[in-house]
């Protein structure tokens, strides 16, 4: 067995005091993280179409039907590859959207969260359920992309203001933005292995398995969390006949 990489041993009290030192510049880092998200919340705002139509389980609706009579809305943009098998589908999306689980916190505070899919409502929506996802899942029709993406793409995640019938936009990110929707990576930060991904600044020796485009949220060709549900007997088959492992997604559309 190779021996483990692993930081020095020294007596509680030293060990005491490097963490008493991390945590200043952690409280730091919080101060600053709350000053951006104030002023985040002055940010000016855009208008949209209310009636930007999108497609969800009881046929087309509005968008304003989206935030299900509340004030404000988080929309997921979720990343689609027509025609590609479940075991293709993108890997960054699915490791976002698959860690937002618990939604009566956001309810609480007069939030609205739903997924927009780039894909067909039918084929997109039969992933939701293999993935055992309880969201609220719409398509994003051709004729709407322009109204909502606006020469942006679909791996972002958006903010919207309901002011009566009108609609605004407030805010949006992506790339690394998009990370607070997942919690595994903030546990796995707090962990002497960090992420093992190999842009990380690490020890010299440190385990740093996993290249940053798709693979870190892949395990042998399929986005993780999908051999759970192979494993439990849920059926990945999207379009008829073309279950399986099938063509890996596109690389990491939200990482």
């Amino acid at each position: 067995m190779t021996a483990m990489n692993k930081p020095p041993v020294v007596s509680r009290r030293e060990w005491l005091a490097a963490n008493e030192a991390l945590r200043a510049r952690e409280k730091a880092h919080t101060r600053e993280g709350d000053a951006i998200a104030a002023a985040r919340r002055r940010l000016p705002m855009t208008e949209v179409d209310p009636s930007t139509p999108l497609v969800g389980g009881n046929g087309q609706v509005p968008l304003l039907d989206v935030f299900e009579g509340r004030t404000q809305l988080f929309a997921s943009y979720h990343m689609w590859l027509d025609g590609r098998p479940a075991a293709g589908q993108c890997e960054g999306c699915t490791f976002f959207t698959g860690q937002v689980r618990e939604l009566s916190y956001l309810h609480q505070r007069d939030v609205t969260f739903a997924v927009f899919c780039q894909g067909p409502y039918e084929e997109s929506d039969r992933y939701r359920r293999f993935m055992g996802w309880e969201l609220p899942w719409y398509s994003v029709p051709a004729e709407s992309h322009e109204r909502l993406v606006a020469g942006r793409h679909f791996g972002m995640k958006a903010c919207y203001l309901r002011d009566g019938d009108r609609v605004y936009e407030t805010y949006w990110t992506t790339g690394r933005g998009v990370e607070p929707m997942a919690p595994a990576y903030g546990i796995l930060d707090m962990t002497v292995h960090g992420r093992q991904e190999t842009w990380e600044d690490s020890p010299p020796g440190w385990p740093q398995p996993y290249e940053t485009h798709g693979q870190q949220f892949s395990k042998d060709g399929r986005p993780t969390p999908q051999w759970a549900r192979i494993a439990a007997g849920h059926d990945d088959d999207l379009h008829g006949g073309q279950s399986g492992t099938g063509t890996p997604g596109s690389a990491g559309c939200c990482g």
